[in-house]
């Protein structure tokens, strides 16, 4: 209990300033068994407050919390239940009676005794005390306060308390004693009985002489009794005088304990008053709106720079002191309630105001691009005037509306637009949707006018009759467009009928003019030459390099002007959009709920593509113009498209103009894939005459013009890797295809047919040198090489052929064992036959084989690729090679005959030279 009681004078009491006096563990009497502790304090200012507090453990931890507390002056009786038999049920009569039971019944009585004690030192003896034992109440000796230790354990137990023995030092006069007293016996050290003997010895001699002094000196002891007698009557009457002070002083303490108590309500009260007015200050500061704010949110002009600025300041302070954090209890207050319907009426008054005005501005602006729009579609289709001519004078700027005026008028308003999606975002999602109708349409407009004059130039030509005749008039459409854009809720509501009604007109001329363009698709790439090209590069790019600024400004205005989060970390999904052309956004959030970071970038996202929803057709319509055009247009388009992809992911990968271009890279991509299997394909299909020589065949020629215009439109591109994949689809189908139609040819030998067309491969490939086709090179030198060889022996055959019939028998014998220098005594191979057969071949003979030969060769080989002095020289190196072979066994087989044929290497050498001349 002792370590309890500690705790809780440290823990409880002494933050308090109050000091534990008692201590009694209790339970609720007829109750489940709850323990709690009943504890006597006394504070340690002055007035002293006494009072009883219950104490309770708390179920959350180990220690304990201070429950309810009792001053003990409402304490009025005190029932022990039984002052005879032990009991530890006692009850407490407050303004309730408590009914407990003690742990112990010598703890209930230390607790009634010192409840006791109190009553009688600071009550007054005001409490009763029933069925309580005498012995408990007996009266103790007063005990004042200043007798009370102020130390954390002590009670105010009167004279119960047992003195404890304290050990003092001896000082020095009393060690000085000690010493003489021992040193006058010997043996106080040796023989400490002895000492003690010898000390009680004198110690008696000393009381004898004490008796005999008192005994001669009782004279003076009676009168000092007399004087003792004397002095207690002097301090009776001095308690007397000493009770009737304290009494006078009790009654002056109990008025200055009054008089504290009501300083105490005193200060309370003006702690409260200022508490009050710090309060109602801290409304007055944070929930009044000055009257220019009122007046300029109710009235101000929305259409100047200073009346925005005023509205817009307005509307900040408006929503400060809307959004200000109240403190507890004050929505109670009738005033608050008040001043935050007055700010709400003027909230939903400025969002309606605001509203309303930025739909006029938005229908404003509309009408004003309309009537530059019409001011060009309505000159284009005046009656007389030539559409091509037209265009070709007012249209030279392939260039697109500059929205940026517009642009910079709504950005005055960024601010508001801010205010309004933060306080009242069905307005905003409202003016969000009139923002994308209005300018979705408009954008559909000047972006298919300027991709029509991009086919036009692309083309160079359109068909004369037709023209824009059935567009209506610009002054009767735009107030068309006018009248629908305003509605009664201020909304573009009816616009969109007027809209379509337009579109339809305008687009059935399109679609006219188009289709008239379109027939131009079935000219042959060789038809066209390198100007139309780098015309149709020039305005393909000249397109991307429009587009892609106008899509940029557009996004970069919709994030400023909507407050909206342009730039992500997006990782993760969108989240599932609903329909754009329906009343909401996104599925994430509700109409009245400001969007999440993530959604308000898919939001961006979501507002472009409604935006420029017609921009990826209409590329792809341009991008298949150009394909059906030429089908090399697809390179251009591919390097152009790829570089605009890389420029706008390294600005924003997730943004409208990357996802979009990307979309149409995609198609671009396969255009060119297209192109590559179609030039394919037409290898495949390639037939030859039966009657006429085969020479370089056509889809060589094309590859050639291919990997041209491919290397100089490639160079520095980003997606050369494609362009590497379809040169090996390319060659190796180029390889395939020639080695079939040389296997097919009738009127060419194959040879020259492999010869002539691996030649110009190789010619081409050396020339352009393409590093991801080194090896197919080589392949096309080697073979070149080999079907060269093969058809100078094929050609060349056996000119001597009487000579060649005899040597091969010469050879045969050799081979059969028999020695070279035997041979000339073969009867068929002597020296007399070997003169026959070379008296056959004289120079004359010899050089006309050679001329027809040449003729021949001629015939065989086609003139674009020039490789006839290449082959005759080749084959004149054979024969000189056969014929200095033939002279080799002459010199061998028949040595010192003096055979030797009727021709010289140089004979062989002027035959062929004037030959070569002569055709």
């Amino acid at each position: 209990m002792t370590a309890i009681k500690h705790a809780l004078q440290r823990d409880i009491f002494t933050p308090n300033d109050e000091r534990l006096l008692s201590i009694v563990n209790v339970c609720k009497a007829g109750k489940k068994k709850k323990n709690c502790f009943l504890c006597a304090t006394v504070t340690t200012e002055r007035p002293v407050q006494v009072k009883m507090v219950k104490v309770k453990k708390s179920d959350k931890g180990d220690f304990y919390k201070r429950q309810i507390a009792w001053a003990l002056r409402d304490l009025a009786v005190v029932d022990a239940k039984d002052a005879i038999k032990e009991n530890p049920e006692f009850d407490l009569h407050f303004e309730k009676i408590y009914k407990w039971v003690a742990s112990s019944t010598a703890e209930k009585n230390a607790f009634i005794s010192c409840i006791w004690k109190l009553n009688q030192r600071y009550l007054r003896k005001k409490i009763d005390f029933v069925n309580v034992s005498s012995q408990l109440l007996e009266e103790l000796p007063k005990v004042t306060e200043e007798s009370v230790p102020s130390g954390e354990n002590q009670s105010v137990t009167g004279g119960d308390e047992e003195v404890v023995d304290v050990y003092q030092e001896l000082n020095a006069r009393e060690e000085q004693d000690i010493e003489i007293m021992m040193e006058g016996c010997e043996c106080a050290i040796s023989n400490a009985e002895a000492f003690a003997e010898r000390l009680s010895r004198e110690l008696q001699v000393l009381d004898g002489a004490n008796i005999q002094s008192i005994m001669a000196s009782e004279k003076q002891v009676n009168i000092l009794m007399k004087l003792l007698d004397e002095a207690l009557k002097e301090v009776d009457q001095i308690e007397l005088k000493l009770s009737s002070y304290e009494e006078m002083l009790q009654s002056v303490k109990e008025q200055m304990d009054q008089i504290s108590e009501s300083n105490h309500l005193i200060h309370l009260s003006n702690t409260n008053n200022v508490k009050l007015l710090s309060e109602i200050e801290f409304l007055v500061n944070h929930m009044d709106l000055a009257k220019g704010h009122i007046k300029a949110l109710q009235e101000g002009d929305l259409a100047s720079s200073r009346g925005i600025e005023a509205c817009t300041n307005a509307a900040d302070a408006l929503l400060q002191c809307m959004n200000v954090a109240l403190r507890p209890g004050h929505d109670m207050l009738l005033a608050v309630r008040q001043q935050q319907q007055r700010f709400s009426d003027l909230r939903e008054q400025f969002a309606r105001r605001l509203a309303s005005h930025l739909n006029n501005v938005f229908v404003q602006q509309f009408t004003q691009a309309l009537l530059q729009l019409y001011n060009r579609s309505y000159f284009l289709s005046v009656p007389g005037h030539d559409q091509s001519s037209t265009l070709a004078q007012h249209s030279v700027e392939l260039a697109l509306p500059n929205h940026h005026p517009f642009h910079r008028d709504l950005l005055r308003y960024a601010k508001l637009m801010e205010w309004l999606k933060s306080t009242d975002y069905g307005k905003y999602e409202g003016l969000t949707k009139n923002y994308m109708d209005y300018l979705s349409r408009l954008y559909e407009r000047e972006i298919k006018d300027f991709f029509e004059v991009a086919k036009i130039k692309m083309t160079g030509t359109t068909k004369e009759s037709k023209k824009f005749a059935t567009l209506p008039r610009k002054e009767s459409a735009v107030k068309q467009e006018t009248e629908s854009l305003h509605g009664s809720s201020g909304k573009l509501t009816g616009s969109t009928s007027s809209l379509n009604k337009l579109s339809v007109q305008s687009s059935g001329n399109r679609r006219s003019q188009s289709s008239s363009l379109l027939d131009m698709g079935n000219m042959s790439a060789s038809d066209l030459d390198v100007a139309d090209r780098t015309k149709f590069d020039k305005i393909f790019e000249q397109v991307l390099s429009e587009l892609e600024p106008l899509c940029l400004a557009e996004q970069d205005f919709i994030s400023k002007f909507f407050k909206l989060q342009q730039h992500q970390s997006m990782p993760g999904t969108m989240p599932e959009a609903e329909d754009l052309d329906g009343g909401t956004l996104s599925r994430q959030h509700n109409a009245g709920v400001p969007p999440p970071v993530s959604s308000e970038k898919d939001m961006i996202r979501q507002m472009m593509i409604k935006i420029f929803r017609c921009i990826e057709p209409e590329l792809n319509n341009l991008i298949a113009l150009g394909d059906k055009i030429d089908s090399f247009n697809s390179l251009y388009m591919l390097v152009k498209m790829s570089h605009h992809v890389w420029t706008a992911q390294n600005v924003d990968p997730a943004s409208f103009l990357s996802t979009t271009l990307g979309n149409v890279l995609v198609t671009v991509k396969r255009n060119f894939d297209k192109c590559i299997s179609n030039q394919i394909r037409q290898m495949e299909e390639v037939k030859i005459s039966k009657k006429s020589k085969v020479g370089i065949l056509p889809f060589v020629a094309e590859f050639e013009e291919f990997a041209g215009l491919a290397e100089s439109i490639f160079k520095n591109a980003e997606r050369r890797g494609d362009l590497d994949k379809a040169y090996t689809k390319l060659i190796r189908g180029v390889f395939v295809n020639v080695e079939k139609v040389a296997n097919e040819s009738q009127k060419t030998p194959r040879d020259v047919v492999m010869m002539e067309n691996f030649h110009h491969i190789f010619a081409t490939l050396s020339r352009l040198k393409i590093s991801c086709l080194e090896t197919e090179k080589k392949e096309a030198k080697q073979k070149y090489t080999d079907h060269l060889q093969s058809y100078v022996i094929y050609s060349l055959g056996q000119p001597l052929e009487k000579l060649n019939h005899f040597f091969e028998g010469v050879e045969a014998r050799v081979a059969q064992g028999i020695r070279e220098e035997e041979v000339s005594y073969q009867l068929a191979f002597n020296k007399q036959e070997l003169r026959k057969v070379i008296k056959e071949y004289p120079g004359k003979e010899v050089k006309k084989g050679l001329d027809n030969l040449y003729k021949k060769v001629d015939k065989h080989l086609c003139e674009e690729e020039n490789l006839l002095q290449v082959v005759w020289h080749s084959m004149q190196d054979e024969f000189i090679r056969q014929y200095k072979h033939f002279e080799g066994l002459i010199a061998r087989c028949y040595p010192g005959s003096g055979v030797t044929m009727e021709f010289t290497i140089q004979d062989i050498l002027d035959y062929c030279s004037s030959i070569a001349q002569s055709h």
